[in-house]
């Protein structure tokens, strides 16, 4: 789809009623299974994590337990750390690369630091491959008060109380090309919008927070991706999503006044990654490793710099 196609739902420049989020919902497809993905193999970290449901989320057709992962012997002298992912349920590296985390390396932070995991926010998402739940509601916009996204609500619920505990958060993302074929364009739609291209980067980048950037940290993560996965250049403009560049693969949102998911806790260190699936130059596995490799950047960041 392109600026000239309209999106096959609505009327040009008149925002989404009921009607068409109902015709949106009705085209919308399950592809793969929360329970066997994610809950399953949460279930086999129960022998070296603590697990609890943070929330349920009923829709009509389904209903999903809302999961948290958590380090046993919990510490409050140790630095603590938050790492969410799919928040947008289609980003599946956000998803994977939470759970490959846990599996393959959390026990080797074990007296070290706190960890909290939320693997995946969004799970209707997940299972649709879709940036929205079924209300046709970005959970990552949706992160302030009176909620709009049961997602997001249930996942503030959970962290509130916790808001100062965090030495760092880091949220798995993906950018990828249905970003422009699809998601946008619907977003536009939905709006009552023209649909305005804004490209799709070529590789690895981090999106940090305006009011409180970090740069050396978000310069350390990428540098311990990039021995993974090939980092996003500037576009011919300096920017990356329509956004000026302010480091070499960062970019920077005013995560709070967007109501994203970063916005959560005061944590000194916070970041978004965002992977690239849909490039010839990364597989699968190499996009969860990206994820990992963030992850495990930050932490080793935040134990050599405290808070």
């Amino acid at each position: 789809m392109n600026a000239a196609t309209p999106y096959p739902i609505g009327t040009p420049n008149q925002p989404w009623g009921d009607a068409e989020k109902h015709a949106w919902l009705s085209r919308q497809v399950r592809h793969r299974r929360y329970a066997d993905d994610v809950l399953a193999r949460v279930d086999r970290l129960r022998e070296r994590f603590d697990v609890a449901e943070y929330g349920r989320l009923d829709y009509a057709t389904d209903a999903y337990p809302l999961v948290v992962v958590r380090s046993r012997n919990w510490n409050d002298a140790l630095p603590s750390i938050l790492v969410t992912g799919g928040v947008h349920g289609y980003e599946t590296s956000g998803v994977h690369g939470a759970l490959q985390f846990l599996e393959r390396h959390g026990a080797d932070h074990a007296g070290k630091v706190n960890l909290m995991v939320v693997p995946c926010v969004s799970p209707w998402a997940y299972e649709h491959i879709h940036r929205w739940n079924p209300n046709a509601i970005d959970p990552n916009r949706s992160f302030r008060e009176n909620s709009p996204s049961g997602e997001s609500a249930a996942l503030m619920r959970l962290l509130a109380p916790l808001r100062d505990a965090f030495t760092v958060h880091i949220d798995l993302h993906e950018t990828t090309d249905t970003d422009e074929s699809e998601f946008r364009p619907a977003l536009a739609a939905r709006d009552g919008k023209p649909f305005e291209p804004e490209g799709i980067p070529d590789g690895f980048y981090l999106v940090g927070d305006s009011e409180d950037p970090q740069p050396e940290f978000q310069q350390a993560v990428i540098a311990a991706v990039e021995q993974v996965t090939h980092i996003a250049p500037a576009d011919e403009k300096g920017e990356i999503i329509a956004t000026p560049v302010v480091g070499h693969g960062v970019i920077n949102y005013p995560v709070k006044k967007l109501g994203l998911c970063t916005c959560l806790t005061n944590a000194r260190y916070r970041t978004i990654t965002e992977v690239y699936p849909d490039s010839p130059r990364a597989t699968p596995q190499q996009c969860n490793d990206a994820q990992v490799a963030a992850v495990q950047a930050a932490i080793d960041y935040a134990l050599r710099h405290p808070a």
